[in-house]
């Protein structure tokens, strides 16, 4: 294990262990249907994060639904469940012990806190509107979240020396062209579907709001 891998275990449990959402344990005690929400959100995370293309070892490209998480459970429970996938991507093998915490870092807290972001400024600064909610907050903050979190991963691996800038940018970076729109498309869905036929499962809508007849 290199020293940044070190630094990246240790920020990824710090953060964790500061901003731990206590009440979750409660509710999953509590609540047998938050609790099928819970683990389906750690199973499909899990196999999103799974399904990976690649030119270079260690800039795969995949799926994110940083977003969708972020969306229906909130910044804080997002980092735990995305935390939760990365731990079950090392227990079958797709992700090294020793990467655990640079890839939870870039692929879950990050980009999570960066969601949270973008969706508490379209809340506070745009109409809150349902097709606000939908197409900014979701769709739009979908393929911004992953562009950034390829930036970030780019970043990681030319920080460390392991690539070139150049050979990072023709072999990863262009992707990005392809896979930011799948991003949007998959979450903006998923949240659609959500808002209309459970939007109790989205902890950031709120139908008094969004739903509002004067709005």
């Amino acid at each position: 294990m290199t020293f940044w891998q070190g630094a990246a275990w240790l920020l990824w449990l710090g953060l964790l262990l500061r901003f731990f959402p206590r009440d979750v344990i409660f509710r999953l005690k509590s609540d047998t249907g938050y609790q099928h929400l819970w683990f389906s959100s750690i199973l499909v995370t899990a196999l999103l994060w799974s399904v990976q293309a690649g030119i270079e070892p260690g800039l795969e490209l995949h799926l994110l639904g940083v977003t969708t998480l972020v969306l229906c459970h909130g910044w804080r429970i997002a980092w735990l469940i995305g935390s939760f996938a990365v731990i079950l991507l090392v227990a079958v093998g797709k992700i090294s012990l020793t990467d655990a915490g640079s890839v939870a870092m870039l692929t879950a807290l990050l980009p999570a806190l960066f969601s949270y972001l973008i969706f508490a400024l379209s809340y506070h600064y745009l109409p809150r509107h349902l097709f606000i909610y939908i197409f900014v907050a979701g769709f739009a903050n979908a393929a911004l979240t992953i562009s950034f979190k390829m930036l970030l991963t780019a970043m990681w691996f030319h920080w460390q020396d392991l690539y070139s800038w150049n050979s990072i940018y023709q072999n990863y970076l262009q992707l990005a062209l392809l896979i930011w729109f799948a991003e949007a498309l998959l979450n903006g869905m998923a949240i659609t579907l959500m808002s209309v036929y459970r939007p109790h499962w989205l902890r950031t809508f709120y139908d008094n709001e969004y739903l509002s007849p004067d709005r």
